[in-house]
């Protein structure tokens, strides 16, 4: 069987490309083995659930590794502590003794003590009973027993789910004189110690103690550049394609921060729909991006349906992306807790900032095809001008800003400066937005995003552009502008770039000029 790029339920190596797991494996083990309770809190299809699967297998040298899944669980065994007790016990007995091949007589015997209990009705079976037999089963099995549940999300909201905790916290406080198991990993989203926020404001009386034992999960989950490298050189070594795989890991890596499933969507974009050796090139890669932020998939709609559900999440990413406010990344705060719980921001050198230039991008087409802002001016002119910019396949920026600038001033040209400084950013890129629409894209480079300079970064038909958004400051500060500019150029190995800068001088030329620095030609527009 071939190996393919797998972005459906959990990975496996014997049939799928896939990074190595070793590392992380190791390090989550260090964690059993000292018997930590702890939680693998990630972002959705952050490889939770591969990584777990591996771990299961990956523990069963050492223990009795008993893997549940709450998703299997319907609303109905949440509905009293009993019908989840009997539900869990069932579960719970078949994932253990079908990976048991020799049962001791003592652990066949507390194995069917609780089945008889759970199977054959006893009235009063609840959490405590079920607790008291799990207890039994521990001190009978050959080895220690660790607890594995998935998707512990599913269950949060319900008191029969809070009870199973506080129970579980019990045992697990007592295990010194009553046995237990030697490790319980829950996986989810929510962290054991946030899982509070899934509960109604008025439900706060059942908030206590089982949400202080759960030891801190820190270990990266992402994916780094040299780990997609291994996973490509074997695809590579398979396919003889001959790629930079270098080249190609150093892209996936930047354009998604290691985000495991945009790793992986964009590596089966590549694979499956663009084909063959052109594909993994830089050219291949950016019509990969075209396809994935244009994608409608379950990460995207999940993330939109958040901004929906939380407000504040949606106004603080369009501070982010939209304002260049600086925001200092306080995780005592509950919406920077909130949006880097799901994976939408991060901590960079203490400011927050969007997750990945992938994410930036979906956020920034989410804001720019809303309703309201279709209605504006400035994007029905670029409707009716996105003809004229488009010659023999290239994008003639130039021409874009010296439209953006007639079109700028006749709009927006009385308006108070504040305006023009908050909001000048946001027309230009709506603007852009239905010129380069099904054909290229864009977004804006975190290094330069500030309240003063902004570099967006456009991809159309495999060629770069860049375009630094700038708020007029003086000479002195332009002229470090078209330096900072022009060494950007050569990063990116282009001897042509653009500057668009809001001014609020009243004495102003408005208009479009070239200018050389170096050997490097601007094109700079003035609003």
């Amino acid at each position: 069987m071939n190996k393919y790029f797998n972005i459906t339920a959990h990975c496996k190596p014997d049939q799928h490309y896939m990074v190595s797991l070793d590392t992380r494996l190791l390090a989550i083990k260090e964690m059993v083995d000292n018997g930590a309770y702890f939680t693998i809190n990630r972002a959705r299809q952050y490889g939770k659930t591969t990584t777990l699967w591996a771990l299961y297998h990956y523990l069963r040298r050492d223990y009795h590794a008993v893997f549940m899944d709450f998703q299997e669980f319907d609303d109905a065994k949440f509905a009293d502590g009993m019908i989840f007790s009997v539900s869990f016990a069932k579960k719970f007995l078949k994932n253990l003794l079908d990976n048991i091949m020799i049962k001791s007589a003592d652990l066949e015997a507390a194995c069917n003590e609780l089945k008889k209990n759970a199977y054959y009705g006893n009235p009063y079976f609840s959490l405590q009973e079920l607790f008291e037999h799990i207890s039994n089963i521990c001190a009978c099995a050959d080895k220690k027993l660790v607890l594995m549940i998935d998707e512990v999300d599913n269950a949060s909201n319900n008191q029969v789910f809070l009870d199973f905790l506080s129970q579980l916290r019990a045992l697990f406080i007592k295990r010194d004189v009553s046995a237990t198991f030697q490790s319980v990993i829950l996986a989810g989203v929510h962290d054991v110690k946030n899982l509070r926020r899934k509960l109604r404001p008025e439900d706060e009386h059942r908030l206590n103690s089982p949400w202080n034992i759960a030891a801190d999960f820190t270990i990266d989950m992402s994916f780094s550049a040299e780990e997609i490298a291994q996973m490509l050189q074997e695809y590579d070594s398979d396919h003889k394609f001959g790629m930079d795989v270098n080249v190609m890991s150093e892209l996936i890596y930047d354009y998604t921060a290691g985000y495991p499933y945009l790793v992986s969507r964009l590596c089966k974009i590549l694979d499956e729909q663009i084909c063959g050796a052109a594909a993994w090139t830089a050219e291949g890669f950016l019509e990969a991006v075209k396809i994935l932020v244009s994608d409608k998939n379950t990460l995207f709609e999940s993330m939109t349906a958040k901004l929906s559900q939380y407000t504040e999440l949606k106004d603080i990413i369009q501070a982010i992306l939209f304002t260049g406010r600086s925001i200092s990344y306080n995780a005592l705060d509950p919406v920077i807790d909130m949006a880097a719980m799901f994976g939408f921001i991060k901590n960079t050198h203490g400011l927050v900032t969007v997750a990945n230039r992938i994410f930036e991008t979906v956020f920034y087409n989410m804001f720019l095809t809303s309703s309201e802002l279709h209605n504006t001016e400035i994007y029905k002119e670029a409707v009716r001008d996105k003809s004229q910019f488009i010659e023999n396949g290239h994008l003639n920026m130039e021409r874009i800003l010296a439209r953006f600038v007639m079109h700028f001033d006749e709009l927006y040209g009385d308006q108070p400066d504040s305006f023009k400084e908050e909001d000048g950013r946001r027309y230009f890129l709506l603007y852009l937005r239905p010129i380069i629409n099904g054909t290229g894209n864009y977004y804006i480079e975190s290094r330069t995003r500030n309240m003063e300079r902004t570099d967006v970064i456009v991809d159309y038909n495999g060629e770069q552009y860049i375009v630094e958004l700038k708020i007029w400051r003086g000479n002195s500060y332009h002229e470090r502008g078209e330096a900072q500019l022009a060494a950007y150029l050569e990063h990116y190995h282009l001897t042509k770039g653009y500057m668009l800068s809001f001014s609020f001088n009243k004495n102003k030329e408005i208009g479009v000029k070239h200018v050389m620095v170096g050997e490097k030609l601007l094109v700079e527009a003035v609003v």
